[in-house]
């Protein structure tokens, strides 16, 4: 395209774009009326002539640039034709014949590499081929007249190296043979293997029926060099069993003296130096097995181990149980009656009536103590028994903690540390299963659930109590039956027991059988005591509750808090957690007991739960006991208290009649002020001071919490009930008596006081000057934590009579 064309085109497209407006002037000069509107539409239409000219004139001097760069562009269009053509020449001449050589060389380069690759493993194919033949030939010869047992075994090390596709190959059956050594080299070595092998094991029984250990250390590392790595542990495992069965034997063995030698913990003893030199094997032999046979191989002797630990293991635990006549015991502790518990707890109410009742908790010693002997089961026996078992079970996860560490993989963490298999299926584990956990299981409960029984039995509750604060109060607090001692005592030493064991179903069997126990047997009995025997009752309606009841009834609240502090205590310290916060703990105890998995977090859910349990049974019946007390005793109290309090209490008086009734009554009027507080503070001393030196600090705070909503409320609806009769001084007086009152009352907690909160604020509205209630209404809510209603403020403003 031109750039005349360029030029006309771009100007037709002006002329088109403006002929619109050219038009319209044109209509303007038709349609002129007068001689303005012919002038103006000339006007208009010079000037639009000068813009059109003007474009014109710029576009005709842009037009030889324009050519100019037009010129430039067919240059350069020629210039780039010339070099295509020039590319082309040289790619089709002289590019293709360098292609092509390159190609030649690189394939002749692969071919060499080949040639080489080849010509590499033809050598090596001839060194091992070399190598197979020197060492089949050095067999032969060590083997020969010079017997030279090592280097023969080193032979055929060395032989076995060589793969076998080359020693059964054709060109080994070709080169190895010779005229001494005529067979293949296959056949040649296999002959060796098994002649030496059976060489091997003869020798090794020699030197092991000789005691030679040097002997038989050196045959035994010649066993996997010939290959025959699986017949040298074998063998090894039968000659180290041999001495396991000795030393069991002799162990078992009981010294002149009789029976009684194997008194006490003989069995427990007899497992454990079996389970310490199977250790002391594995642990001496370990290294020189895992040298010579390869890492991991030592599992191998383990499980030949175990199988003569299964025999030995199993010979002491059949002993042990017909010695201690363990089934006989089982039956006798399954039958025991649990007369005293059964008979406690079907006694009807009519033992309340004054009948004495046989056997009864409250009744201790003496006559009714029932020995466990006379029922046919001697607890010292049993309890032996239960150490014996106790002793041998720890032993036996101590020593499958020692095993799982020398059969786990190197790349385990002793974190996830697992049972392993070779104690899993050994018939030891059932047997330790069969014979020791199960009747664990079963004379545990039957101890700890007898030794409760007898707690009550001869429980005994402490003497010389009053709730007269003039006189003194024998011994020292927590004042609690002698049971709760026992019994806690009891647990501790099961639990702690069964966690010496290191046997997780063993500690959870226990826990459980610990926590329904006390539960149903412990927690029932206290419970059967207050309801039946110490239940705080008036004997005479209206009256007040007989002194030892309440004393008794106390006692009972104390020792179900005791029991449940004791408790938390024996777990904490189960657990390794300080009873104090800067208080010594030893570091995860329960870890090291229970290394396995997650048997630690097992055992540690199974403490808390017994905790948790038996808090959740003891607290629920501590709150019903302190509420009848409560109810029974102080309830009772209070009602008379605050009518001696109140008695002759007028708070309509303006401060001229109290001081005339003051001097009526020869009496000073700060004393008449005081009378309120003196009179409430003797009656309240009277009645909880004796209860609290008796009761423990935590149950008594609760009962003082109790008593103190409970009187806030009587306050509060006595407060209410002198409205619209107290004068300003009236109410001044009695805001300063019920401060007094909650002073009292709050001493030693302070915050009792918020439980007295209406109280205070309605006495402080009904005191407050018109100025300062105006500014705190004015507040509102920001001002002040109001527990009135904007109604009960509004009503107490209007409690003092006008």
């Amino acid at each position: 395209m031109s750039a005349n064309t360029l030029l006309n085109g771009d100007f037709s497209a002006h002329i088109s774009s403006n002929q619109p407006s050219q038009l319209s002037a044109s209509s303007l000069v038709h349609d002129a009326a007068s001689l303005e509107d012919v002038r103006a539409s000339l006007a208009a239409l010079h000037t639009h002539e000068s813009a059109i000219t003007s474009r014109l004139n710029a576009l005709i001097s842009s037009q030889g640039d324009l050519s100019r760069e037009l010129g430039r562009l067919d240059l350069l269009r020629a210039n780039l034709g010339s070099q295509v053509i020039a590319t082309r020449s040289i790619s089709n001449g002289m590019l293709s014949s360098a292609a092509e050589t390159a190609g030649r060389l690189s394939n002749r380069v692969k071919e060499l590499d080949l040639e080489k690759d080849r010509v590499q493993q033809t050598l090596k194919v001839v060194e091992q081929v070399a190598e197979l033949k020197a060492c089949v030939h050095g067999v032969v010869g060590s083997m020969g007249a010079p017997q030279d047992w090592e280097a023969a075994a080193g032979y055929i090390a060395r032989a076995s190296k060589v793969p076998e596709a080359i020693i059964r190959g054709g060109f080994a059956a070709a080169v190895v043979p010779s005229v001494e050594v005529p067979d293949a080299p296959w056949v040649t070595l296999e002959n060796a293997k098994e002649s030496l092998c059976g060489l091997f094991l003869r020798e090794f029984d020699k030197a092991a029926k000789e005691g030679d250990g040097a002997k038989i250390t050196r045959f035994f590392k010649l066993f996997p060099l010939i290959g025959r790595g699986d017949v040298g542990l074998d063998v090894y495992g039968r000659y180290v069993c041999q001495g396991v069965a000795g030393t069991a034997r002799q162990t078992l063995k009981v010294a002149p003296g009789g029976a009684g030698t194997k008194d006490g913990f003989f069995y427990a003893n007899a497992l454990t130096k079996l389970f310490e030199h199977i250790a002391q094997i594995v642990e001496g032999h370990g290294g020189l097995v895992e040298r010579h046979y390869g890492e991991g191989q030592m599992v191998k002797v383990i499980e030949r181990l175990q199988v003569e630990v299964d025999v030995q293991g199993g010979i002491i635990l059949d002993s042990w149980s017909d010695e201690r006549g363990v089934d006989r015991r089982l039956t006798d502790v399954k039958s025991y009656p649990f007369s005293f518990l059964v008979n406690s707890f079907v006694q009807s109410q009519k033992n309340m009536a004054g009948t004495p009742r046989m056997n009864s908790p409250a009744l201790g010693g003496g006559t009714n103590v029932r020995n466990s002997e006379d029922e046919g089961v001697n607890m010292k026996e049993v309890d032996g028994l239960l150490s014996e078992i106790a002793l041998m079970l720890g032993r036996w996860s101590l020593y499958s903690r020692f095993l799982a560490g020398k059969c786990k993989s190197p790349d385990t963490d002793d974190a996830s540390l697992s049972v392993p298999e070779v104690v899993t299926n050994s018939n030891l584990h059932r047997k330790i299963s069969a014979k020791l956990a199960s009747p664990y299981n079963v004379m545990s409960t039957f101890f700890f659930r007898r030794s409760v029984e007898k707690a009550f039995q001869l429980d005994e509750s402490p003497t010389g109590l009053t709730l007269n604060p003039n006189k003194p109060v024998d011994g020292n607090p927590p004042f609690i039956i002698s049971a709760v001692d026992d019994v806690m005592y009891i647990v501790s030493a099961v639990i702690q027991k069964a966690i010496s064991t290191s046997q997780r179903d063993v500690v959870g069997s226990v826990l459980s059988t610990v926590g329904r126990v006390l539960g149903s047997d412990f927690i029932g009995m206290v419970q059967r005591k207050m309801r039946d025997e110490s239940y705080p009752r008036a004997i005479v309606q209206g009256g007040f509750p007989p002194e030892d009841k309440i004393i008794s009834f106390i006692v009972l609240i104390n020792s179900l808090d005791i029991a449940n502090e004791y408790l938390a205590r024996i777990i904490s310290t189960s657990l390794g957690v300080p009873d104090q916060p800067n208080g010594a703990s030893h570091p995860k105890p329960l870890a090291n007991a229970f290394p396995f998995e997650h048997d630690v977090t097992f055992v540690t859910a199974a403490l808390n739960t017994l905790n948790s349990s038996f808090s959740a049974k003891t607290n629920e019946l501590l709150s019903d006991g302190r509420q009848v007390l409560f109810n029974n005793v102080v309830k009772l109290r209070l009602r008379p208290i605050l009518a001696e309090t109140f008695k002759d209490i007028d708070y309509t008086l303006t401060e001229d009649d109290l001081a005339e009734r003051a001097e009526l009554n020869d009496e000073n009027e700060e004393e008449m002020l005081e009378h309120v507080q003196r009179r409430f503070e003797h009656s309240w001393n009277a009645l909880i001071k004796p209860i609290e030196r008796l009761m423990t600090t935590k149950v008594f705070g609760v009962l003082s919490d109790n008593t103190a909503r409970y009187l806030s409320r009587v306050l509060e609806k006595k407060v209410w009930s002198y409205s619209g009769k107290a004068n300003a001084y009236g109410a001044i007086r009695m805001e300063r008596d019920f401060y007094g009152i909650i002073s009292i009352v709050a001493r030693g907690n302070y915050g009792i006081r918020e439980l007295f909160a209406r109280v205070t604020q309605t006495l402080m509205v009904a005191n407050m000057e018109d100025e300062e209630w105006e500014e705190l209404a004015a507040e509102g809510d920001d001002g002040m934590q109001w527990v009135l209603t904007e109604d009960e403020r509004r009503r107490a403003r209007n409690l003092v009579r006008e």
